[in-house]
Formats: structure tokens, sequence, C-alpha cells
């Protein structure tokens, strides 16, 4: 789209250089497609430009791996293969291509598109936020008075196409911890179609090998996540996911309407937790109780499913 209200494009990572009509441009897919008006009645006015930023995609260190805003989707999709984390027992890594796949995305949007871009647009269905969520991701943001601050991904964002950010804030990166990263995962996710964005998106973790944290996303307007001491039962989770996620918080959209992303939850949360509570590498898990089969469900299921055991 034609952006024919832009003065200026300046390259700069200094908040302070921000002002009212400014907007960050990191790979720019989204802000290109929404044109002047992304933000509101104001035009945008200037673009600050990160594209010389220089920041180093992915730092792996033994107290995990470290996301620049800056990464872009082929980058983030390379890391399980880079030999920064070769020999590393962190199997949870699996998820990065399962949430990657996720986008269903172009030659454009994998090359372009960056971890930055995906959480700070805050869709419901971001699959980089599914990641950096259910793998307790912490995220860095700059101010433009000087100052940082930390903020869990799982209250990054706050709504539909809302976060916490401030005018003139950036993200600078996201960290993912090695702990997370060593975790048994399971992941689950549906769509309307084959092809189609995510209706309902969520992550299994047995932190330490017992606790489980279940991350639901997609399916509502945003992250949920439930913490259990250990793998509950059946009617737990229910109840627990009863009084997490009221009605008006599952997302409405094209995509799916909000009863069936209730119950593809429910559904695909019982699973996760029936995978998490038998043996590891167990296969053939047999899903029961009153999810299986769900209500109301005339929808295809999505071309990805994952589980991995440590």
């Amino acid at each position: 789209m034609d952006m024919n209200t832009i003065e200026a494009v300046v390259r700069t990572t200094d908040p302070a250089q921000w002002r009212d009509g400014d907007a960050w441009l990191a790979g720019g897919t989204v802000l290109f497609s929404y044109g002047s008006y992304a933000f509101g009645p104001q035009p945008l006015t200037r673009l600050l430009d990160l594209g010389g930023a220089g920041w180093t995609p992915i730092t792996v260190t033994d107290d995990g791996t470290e996301l620049a805003a800056t990464c872009t989707i082929a980058e983030l999709y390379a890391l399980p293969d880079s030999p920064e984390v070769s020999g590393r027992a962190w199997p949870a890594l699996d998820l990065v291509r399962a949430c990657c796949d996720s986008f269903v995305a172009s030659f454009k949007i994998w090359n372009m598109s960056t971890v930055g871009g995906n959480l700070c647009t805050s869709l419901p269905a971001g699959p980089v936020i599914s990641l950096c969520a259910g793998l307790d991701g912490t995220a860095t943001i700059l101010a433009p008075d000087g100052t940082s601050r930390l903020v869990p991904v799982a209250d990054f964002i706050t709504g539909d196409a809302t976060n916490c950010l401030a005018p003139g804030e950036l993200l600078r990166s996201v960290h993912l911890p090695a702990s997370a990263l060593a975790s048994r995962v399971a992941f689950r996710r549906l769509s309307l179609s084959n092809l189609g964005r995510s209706g309902a998106l969520l992550i299994g973790r047995l932190d330490g090998g017992t606790s489980l944290i279940l991350t639901v996303t997609a399916a509502t307007r945003r992250p949920v996540q439930l913490r259990f001491d250990g793998v509950p039962e059946a009617d737990r989770l229910a109840a627990a996911l009863d009084d997490a996620i009221p009605a008006a918080l599952y997302h409405d959209d094209i995509h799916g309407l909000p009863a069936w992303r209730r119950d593809m939850t429910y559904r695909l949360a019982e699973e996760i937790r029936a995978e998490l509570s038998a043996p590891e590498g167990a296969h053939d898990i047999p899903v029961s109780g009153d999810f299986w089969p769900p209500r109301a469900v005339s929808a295809q299921t999505g071309p990805t499913t994952l589980s991995k055991g440590a």
C-alpha cells in the first residue's frame, strides 16, 4: 500500500527520537499492508527504520536463547538446526518450527516478517506470541526516557491487536529461558481449513518434569496461561479453564466463532493433558472424558501436530 503521508524515514534504534506520527519499522509486512492510518485517525509521518540496527538475530547461552526483535521468521525457523544449540538437551525447540509453520506464510512473509513485528501486531493468532508465551519468554522494552523494563510475553499482549507498549516504546528482544527449553512439550493447533489462520493453538509444558503449564492462544483475545503443581485430572483441568477464560475472552472473527473456539480449547487441552500424563515417548494416547468427541465440531484439523519428549 502507498503511504503518501510519510515525510521521512529515519534509521535509528533510539526511542528518544520518537515523536507523534512515528511508527517503528522492522520487516514492515503488516505496517505496509495497513497503510498510513494503521494506528488511528492521525496519519503516520515518519518511519523509524530498524533495518540497520545490526542486532544479532539469535544469541544462545547456557541461560537460554535471546531473540532480537528484528530476527526474521526464516532465521527463527533455522534455530533448531543451528550449531549453537547442537548437543543441548532442549526438546522444546521443536515448538519453533511448529509455530513458524502456523504462519502458513508466503516467501515474503517468511523472509521479511520479524519476531518483534508479530508480537507488536498482537493478533490473537500470532504464532510467535504462542511460542514465546508458551516458553515463558520475557520481553525487553526500551523507553524514550532511556529506561528499560521486562514484561512476560504472556502479559505483553492485552487484547486483539493491543499490547502494553506505551507511545514510543520499542521491543528490543525476547528471552526464552533454558529451563523452559529443557521441558517436555506438547503442541496442538486447529484451523477451519488446512491452510487457514489458527483458530486455537495450545502449548503444554512439563516444567521440571512434573508441573504442567498450559498456554492458550489464538482461541482467546490474549494469551491465557494455567499452571498446575502436577498434571491435573481431566475435571480439574476443565474447571481451571472455566475459571481462567470467561466467554467474552474467546475471540470472534471469520476464522472461528467463540463457541467453536471454546470447544476446541477444551478438546486440545485434554489431548495435551493426556499426552503429558503418559510415559515419555508413548504414542497413540487415547483421549477420554467429556471432551471427546467435542460438541458441535465442523472444522478440519490443521496440518501440524507435535509432541516431543526430552
